[in-house]
């Protein structure tokens, strides 16, 4: 039935536009949760995006997943007694800048003669906002930066030469510091170049002093730790001369036996349970090596080893633990074992 306007024109009666109405809510409605089904984004009530931090890899727990390295790098430290700060620093290679965040004084580098990229991830937004100038940086780069300290390597040492022949640094002071020997080193003649040989020497006595007590709250000594590292290549039993090792011996846990040789040792068939102990820490290189580790955590032959089986299994980071040095990422190892020496993976 037809109702009619005042005009005499017909309109669809009330109930009939009512159902008119429901039925595009209902086939909206319909189009909507097609929709969802297919959305697996997590969101808030008003859309928006939630982050989620992945926790999990092959069923081994993300050792301090979703870390924050806005946090890696420490307060700021003051120049020795006596000594004159310098303000503007430049650096010419990325391996020094973890003393530099170690000691608190990255707002001082002013640039980073090295490649987009170069600056490791771990050492947080502070030093990655620093501008990187490539490594044969122009003459008005460097004048732009205006250092008063060069930190350099006997890898650039040749770089500053030509530098300072081309009158772009100025009166700055260069300081050449070898990254050749122990990370304990390295960040003592940093300091020193930068005149905080005092301060340098307190933070390595509380990092020390830290470590010896987690190994004994956690009761280190009695852990056989086994560390298995994924590269895109092979499937390695790291030995006691890489740089997560180092840190793991400082708390005091005990390696097996066929991990005890300062270089890593390919995994073959033959020697494939070497890599068992109490926990197992693994991690890839890269993604290559991630997929070589979850291809090998998934399978039967891992599985039933001793620690897999106990799900004492747990994934770091690469980088931190293998692929650079430094007492910052010295705190971090450590940090991780904190969170992990006496964990689990069970229960996700």
């Amino acid at each position: 039935m037809l109702a009619y306007s005042e005009t005499g024109s017909a309109r669809p009666h009330r109930s009939r536009r009512l159902l008119t109405a429901a039925a595009v809510v209902a086939a909206a409605s319909v189009a909507l949760t097609a929709c969802a089904e297919k959305d697996t984004t997590l969101r808030t009530p008003d859309g928006q995006v939630i982050s989620t931090v992945t926790s999990r890899i092959a069923e081994a727990n993300i050792v301090s997943a979703g870390r924050d390295f806005a946090e890696t790098c420490l307060a700021p430290t003051a120049p020795d007694p006596g000594r004159t700060d310098v303000s503007r620093v430049i650096v010419t290679d990325p391996a020094l800048l973890d003393a530099v965040c170690a000691l608190g004084i990255g707002p001082k580098v002013r640039a980073v003669t090295a490649p987009d990229g170069s600056i490791p991830e771990y050492l947080g937004p502070e030093l990655a906002a620093v501008p990187t100038i490539g490594d044969r940086p122009s003459r008005e780069q460097v004048a732009q930066a205006a250092p008063q300290l060069v930190l350099a390597t006997p890898d650039t040492a040749g770089d500053v030469t030509g530098l300072r022949e081309s009158g772009a640094l100025g009166s700055a002071r260069v300081a050449t510091v070898s990254t050749d020997s122990d990370w304990r080193t390295t960040f003592t003649e940093v300091a020193a170049a930068l005149q905080r040989s005092d301060a340098a020497a307190e933070r390595l006595a509380e990092f020390d002093a830290e470590a010896t007590r987690v190994g004994r709250v956690m009761d280190a000594p009695h852990s056989q730790v086994s560390l298995v590292r994924f590269t895109a290549r092979a499937e390695l039993l790291e030995g006691t001369g890489s740089f997560g090792a180092s840190i793991l011996a400082q708390v005091g846990a005990q390696r097996p036996a066929a991990q005890r040789g300062a270089e890593p040792v390919i995994v073959t068939e033959e020697n494939f349970r070497d890599a068992d102990g109490d926990l197992i820490y693994v991690s890839g290189e890269g993604d290559e090596g991630m997929q070589r580790g979850i291809d090998v955590l998934e399978s039967d032959s891992w599985q039933e080893m001793g620690a897999p089986s106990w799900q004492r299994v747990m994934w770091v980071d690469d980088t931190v633990w293998y692929r650079t040095s430094g007492l910052a990422a010295a705190w971090l190892v450590l940090n991780d074992l904190k969170n992990s020496l006496n964990s689990s993976s069970a229960g996700g």
